[in-house]
Formats: C-alpha cells, sequence, structure tokens
C-alpha cells in the first residue's frame, strides 16, 4: 500500500517550503498550502515507517473542524483541493501552542505521577487519578520549537519575556477555551469525551487566526464516554482515540524518544493497526464515513490538484 512520506514540489509563483514533523509546508505571496503527509511522530521525534491514510484523516478532520468553529475564531482555511492538502491565508504564527486539558491524562498524568503539582504554572488539585477530570479546563502552554521537543512554559514567563504581548495572549486564552468548549460538545454528540488538544493560531493584518490541525487525533486526545466512569471506579485504563496508544507500545518497548534509544521495528501488521485505528477516529469524530483516496499515485495526484487550485485563486 502506498504511502505519502514526503514531497518536493515547486509549484508556479512558490516563495518558500518547510518541512515539519508532519506537513510539508509550501508558501507563496499571500497563501500556505499544507500537504498532510503520512508521517507518524511522537515524542517529537518522526518513526522510520508512515501510515497509510493517516494524512487524509488528519486533514479532512482538520476541515470538518475549522468549518464547525469559524463562528468562535477566524480560521486560515480557504479550500481543501486534495484528501491530503489544504490552502489557506498565510499567517504569521504565535510561537506558543495553546494546550487545553480538561482530564489528567498523557504528560500532565506523567508530571503529576512524578509529585509535580504545578504544570506551566497552574496549581493542580492533591488526590487526582491519571484520568480524573479536571475542576476546570486549563491551559498549559508550549513554546513551538521547529526541531526538537516542544517546552512547557507558564503564562507569567510568556508575558516576561515578551513572546506575545498580554493583550494578545489573552485574546488567545478566550479562544482557545471556547474551541474546547466547542470541542466537547461536538465529541459528546459522538460518545467521546474530548480530553485534552493543542490549538496554534497566528495573526494577518492585525487579526487573529486559527491555524493547522485541529482536534484531530495527533492534536487531541479522546475517550469513549460510555464505558469512563466505570473504568475509573475500577482503575481500569481508559479506551481511548489518539496517538497515545502508539506512544505507550513505544514505551513498552524501551523508546521514549530520549538520546540513545532506538526505535523499535514496526511490523506490517502493527502499521495496518495504527492506519485503521485513525480511520476508526475519523469516523467517530465527524460521524461520517471514510473514504479511502486514489492511492496508486499520490504525488502526482496532489501535485495536480494544489496547482489547479493555485491558478485558479
Amino acid at each position: 500500500m502506498q504511502t505519502l512520506t514526503q514531497t518536493n514540489f515547486q509549484f508556479p509563483n512558490q516563495t518558500g517550503f518547510y518541512r515539519g514533523k508532519v506537513r510539508d509546508v509550501y508558501s507563496f505571496e499571500h497563501c500556505v498550502v499544507m500537504i498532510a503527509s503520512d508521517r507518524i511522530s511522537a515524542f517529537d521525534v518522526i518513526l522510520p515507517r508512515a501510515i497509510p491514510f493517516k494524512g487524509q484523516v488528519l486533514n479532512q478532520i482538520a476541515e470538518h473542524f475549522l468549518r464547525a468553529t469559524a463562528d468562535i475564531v477566524p480560521n486560515w482555511l480557504l479550500e481543501v483541493p486534495d484528501p491530503n492538502a489544504s490552502l489557506g491565508k498565510k499567517c504569521e504564527t504565535y510561537p506558543v501552542e495553546m494546550v487545553v486539558r480538561g482530564y489528567l491524562a498523557g504528560h500532565a498524568a506523567r508530571e503529576y505521577k512524578a509529585g509535580k503539582r504545578t504544570l506551566c504554572g497552574v496549581t493542580l488539585p492533591e488526590g487526582l487519578k491519571e484520568n480524573d477530570k479536571l475542576p476546570t479546563p486549563i491551559i498549559t502552554p508550549t513554546t513551538k520549537a521547529h526541531e526538537g521537543h516542544d517546552e512547557d512554559i507558564s503564562r507569567e514567563d510568556i508575558l516576561a519575556k515578551g513572546i506575545v504581548s498580554e493583550a494578545e495572549y489573552t485574546q488567545l486564552e478566550k479562544y482557545a477555551l471556547a474551541l474546547f468548549a466547542r470541542g466537547t460538545e461536538m465529541a459528546a454528540q459522538q460518545g467521546l469525551i474530548l480530553v485534552d488538544t493543542k490549538y496554534e493560531f497566528g495573526s494577518n493584518n492585525g487579526t487573529i487566526y486559527l491555524i493547522d490541525e485541529v482536534h484531530t487525533p495527533d492534536s487531541s486526545r479522546y475517550f469513549y464516554a460510555d464505558v469512563y466512569a466505570e473504568n475509573q471506579q475500577k482503575g481500569i485504563q481508559q479506551k481511548q482515540l489518539s496517538k497515545e496508544f502508539v506512544r505507550e507500545w513505544l514505551i513498552a518497548n524501551g523508546f521514549q524518544g530520549k538520546e540513545g534509544q532506538v526505535v523499535p521495528e514496526m511490523s506490517d501488521e502493527w502499521i495496518l493497526q495504527i492506519s485503521a485505528r485513525y480511520i476508526e477516529l475519523y469516523e467517530k469524530v465527524t460521524g461520517k464515513p471514510f473514504i479511502k483516496s486514489e492511492s496508486q499515485d499520490i504525488l502526482s495526484r496532489i501535485e495536480e490538484n494544489v496547482t489547479r487550485s493555485l491558478t485558479l485563486s
């Protein structure tokens, strides 16, 4: 099965190119094209094998939620010319990611288990168990790293260092919490719990825009609502839809992205399992059937569709 590992296009009037962990970003004078590859990263490391249809899943979930939240905050998306590609407004990215947490899970749970009761300047109550609901959603921002690990940072440090102005940061907080509330409502309609997620914002002519992906399995964690309470009561791990199951498999096989560690071998069977989980998540969070795109010549298809879109826009 063919996968999209990377692109190296030269589009007409292209002014720049950047390859992220998962997306290849092409810049033009007034717009950008983001191409969601099938690469998968964990612990800020790109894993050696790509996941069939993962890029399409990410791109189409992002489109679904960008359109569903456009009344809360303007977003960068203008058009989706291909299952793996989106075209949108060019924005100056804020160098922080707004991580919103409604539950003690993932990184926050690991920090809490290690004895920390303050995360990014936010004090957490005593007596919490992993995956417990927090009294109220919290924002635990991280610095946006082009390479290597994103770093936890507090609101106070962001303002003290002048990374973002106080007025803008206050608006980012309001947008992030409102988006999380909408995502929570939409997840509940599908029998899911939105556990935590991250949002990225940018500015264009003084206006703040929501950019990048929204509520996808790479940026978010979901629990199944019907078994949540019982699992918590019994101390059973929550059934979840996210990339966390990949992280857990890596940890179990001795890899957490630390120096000297080697990524364990990923079998064909495991790759197909990951692909199936991503497709399951798409169908669960959107309520729509997933239609696999033509994958015989992915590169030619994307280049043709994006070029046509650029010519018409």
